[in-house]
């Protein structure tokens, strides 16, 4: 009896002691769950801090995926931004995956399967397994494998701008609520960093516009010569956009065509001088429709139109007409490279008030040009006038005296020098009005240059061939070279251009017509069938004896895999 007494009383006085102990464990187990919050929540506040810090938008960008890994204890992360159409993803950092694995996987994802999910519905996603979602579209090969998934989007001003991406919690744990929660509170402070990031880039963006027009401002009161302010424009607004190439088409007189005046960057020299047709690929859409075209790959673009390649290696890109209405002057082309982001509505505005300056500097060449004619005019006419009023009437007044001198001499030499004295003055004085006569006289009657009559004669020739080949021209054709000389380079285009018609069979044909100034030359080519060894040679006769009786030459080379070109140069003489 008394030791289990004793028995019962020691179990009684261990009740509490154990139940002291849990009590114990239990307050201590809450301790460290509220550690742990007060920690997570002080690692979530850095992490907000640190990410507002920030107001580089790509910088800010790596900072929230960053956070986002380490605040949920994630292996990989990832920050997927929708691109315009809401539909793909435009842009994909990541957090966890080396370079080297990066570029054994391939391309960065377009928002397929679990991530177009997050596309479709913008909600918080939680998953155990990936792949037993429906929607789980598999992984390509070399890429890390990966199951618990925990998604977020990030929201921009009630506008989804991108989605946040973790998989494989650490230790192999599940994502729970709470990672959810912090992740969520995370997108929202990110949401705001975005916002203040793309803010900034754009006030920025707006003084470098607004530095640029002051320049453009300064060249057109400084009275620059309007090939300078243009090419300024050009170089700055593909230094704004971050444009690899920069080209500027302007009308071509009597044509209905557009010839590309001035071309900056990459490969800009298979640009200059060529002939383009209105209403007819970007940059002729822009200007017969008088508004901005875009295109998010210029080098897939039904609207380009076929011809040598000229835009390898670039992509995204935007023809801005130059002016509006009726009164635009001309189109500037703005090409970024590859891969590179297309031409966002922001970037066009300012863009289109760019080029408008554009159109101004060309009014006022135009004035300055008119300005100068009328002063050359004048200058004429007032010279015409001097010599009419006064030196033809002080010639004739001297003429009459000598004629009435020669009455009163009786020496017969004398007399007949006299006379023919006075024959020279009536000549001279049809001179003098010839004279004022061309002076008072226009140039109307001359033809049209000769870029007119070779961009006429391929025009010509396209309905004939079944395609439209490509110009280019370059140098001052219609000044440097001489009527004679331009009328044997038109006759052989035009045979040329019927050759091909006639017996290449061609796709694809590039005339290219230019002047240094001591030698205008000719090169046709095309990718037709070549020249048959036992073909006819007349056209070719004839052609080599117009470049023979100028001096020149003619050259032509036929590939035995096909294709012409012909080459028909000719020296000249500058005047």
């Amino acid at each position: 009896m008394g030791s289990s007494e004793e028995a019962r009383e020691a179990h009684v006085r261990l009740l509490p002691q154990l139940r002291l102990d849990e009590l114990l464990e239990e307050l201590q187990a809450r301790l460290d769950a509220a550690r742990g919050t007060r920690d997570r929540v002080h690692s979530l506040l850095e992490a907000v801090l640190s990410v507002g810090r920030e107001l580089d938008l790509q910088q800010v960008l790596r900072s929230i995926v960053e956070a986002a890994a380490l605040l949920v204890d994630a292996e990989y992360a990832a920050l997927g931004v929708v691109g315009p159409d809401g539909k793909r993803l435009s842009d994909f950092l990541t957090v966890g995956v080396t370079d080297e694995q990066i570029a054994r996987i391939g391309p960065y994802p377009e928002g397929h399967g679990i991530l177009g999910e997050l596309i479709r519905h913008p909600e918080p996603l939680r998953l155990t397994r990936l792949s037993d979602h429906p929607a789980s579209y598999g992984f390509p090969a070399h890429h890390p494998p990966m199951n618990s998934f925990l998604g977020v989007p990030i929201r921009v001003r009630d506008q989804v701008f991108g989605n946040l991406y973790l998989t494989e919690k650490r230790g192999g744990a599940q994502f729970d609520e709470e990672d959810e929660s912090v992740l969520s509170t995370l997108a929202v402070a990110a949401g705001v960093a975005i916002d203040n990031a793309r803010l900034y880039e754009e006030s920025r963006l707006r003084e470098r516009w607004l530095r640029a027009s002051a320049e453009v401002t300064h060249g057109l009161m400084s009275g620059s010569e309007r090939g300078e302010v243009l090419g300024l424009i050009a170089e700055r607004a593909r230094e704004i956009t971050g444009a690899a190439l920069a080209v500027v088409a302007v009308p071509m007189a009597d044509t209905g065509s557009l010839t590309v005046e001035l071309a900056l960057g990459q490969e800009a020299e298979l640009h200059l001088g060529l002939v383009l047709p209105v209403g007819g690929g970007l940059i002729g859409a822009a200007f017969s429709d008088a508004a901005p075209v875009s295109t998010p790959d210029i080098t897939r673009d039904e609207r380009v139109p076929p011809g040598p390649p000229r835009f390898q290696g670039l992509g995204p890109a935007v023809a801005v007409p130059i002016g509006s209405g009726d009164g635009v002057r001309g189109v500037v082309l703005l090409v970024r490279e590859a891969g590179r982001a297309v031409f966002s509505g922001e970037e066009i505005e300012p863009l289109q008030g760019f080029a408008a300056q554009a159109a101004v500097v060309m009014e006022l060449a135009d004035r300055r040009r008119d300005a100068q004619q009328i002063a050359v005019l004048q200058d004429r006419d007032r010279i015409a006038r001097d010599l009419h009023d006064l030196a033809i009437q002080r010639l004739f007044a001297t003429g009459m005296t000598l004629q009435s001198a020669a009455r009163l001499i009786e020496h017969q030499g004398a007399s007949e020098r006299v006379a023919r004295a006075v024959d020279d003055l009536d000549e001279t004085i049809k001179i003098i009005r010839s004279t004022i006569f061309g002076l008072r006289s226009r140039d109307e009657t001359a033809g049209p240059g000769l870029r007119a009559r070779a961009v006429r004669v391929v025009g010509e020739a396209a309905p004939v061939l079944g395609f439209a080949p490509s110009v280019r021209m370059e140098g001052l054709l219609d000044t440097h070279v001489p009527k004679e000389t331009a009328d044997h380079l038109v006759a052989v285009l035009s045979e040329a251009l019927t050759n091909i018609a006639r017996h290449a069979r061609a796709r694809r044909a590039e005339v290219v017509l230019e002047t240094d100034g001591r030698e205008v030359r000719l090169t046709v080519s095309d990718d037709g069938v070549g020249i048959p060894a036992g073909g006819r040679r007349s056209g070719l006769r004839n052609m080599a004896e117009r470049a023979q009786q100028s001096g020149g030459e003619l050259e032509w080379t036929s590939p035995a895999d096909g294709g012409t070109t012909l080459v028909w140069r000719v020296p000249i003489t500058t005047p």
